[in-house]
């Protein structure tokens, strides 16, 4: 796994904190890796949802 730097907004922290103390993660880089699984997960079934269309109205 690599390290990564980055600067997130205090309030994010604080809001990412508390999904912490209430047991939701682990802890904050749990949170933050699961956040970006969702949107790389979510952007996968953009694209996938676009071939589809794509591919759906050249059938005839």
């Amino acid at each position: 796994m690599e390290r990564v730097t980055l600067r997130i907004p205090k309030q994010q922290i604080e809001e990412v904190e508390q999904m912490v103390e209430t047991g939701e993660f682990p802890n904050r880089s749990e949170a933050i890796r699961s956040a970006v699984r969702e949107m790389l997960n979510e952007q996968d079934g953009e694209h996938e949802t676009r071939r589809r269309t794509e591919r759906s109205w050249a059938k005839v």
